[in-house]
């Protein structure tokens, strides 16, 4: 299951990214993958994810973990900011081939 989410930052994006590197152990356990995560090329501060998850409850434990919204606050996420929207599975990925 797909999900976009988008969220303003604080602090650029290199402290975000330091974060979900540090927390890729956490991301495993709750059925999350980034597929992407980055930053608009002319606002290092408007971010975009797209994360695969294994279901419904990969992302109630996502959003209900209360260590990791602290460690995305400390990275500079401004978590009020956040929104998270469902994806569509009729999709195309990696084409050409």
């Amino acid at each position: 299951m797909i999900v976009r989410l988008t969220q303003d930052l604080a602090r650029g994006f290199a402290p975000w990214r330091d974060m979900a590197l540090a927390n890729q152990e956490k991301m495993k356990a709750y059925g999350m993958k980034l597929v992407y995560a980055g930053t608009e090329a002319d606002d290092d501060n408007k971010l975009l994810v797209l994360i695969d998850f294994d279901g419904p409850e990969s992302i109630a434990s996502f959003r209900n973990d209360a260590e990791l919204t602290q460690a995305r606050i400390d990275a500079g996420a401004l978590v009020e900011t956040t929104v998270m929207t469902p994806m569509t599975s009729d999709v195309l990925m990696g084409l050409p081939k």
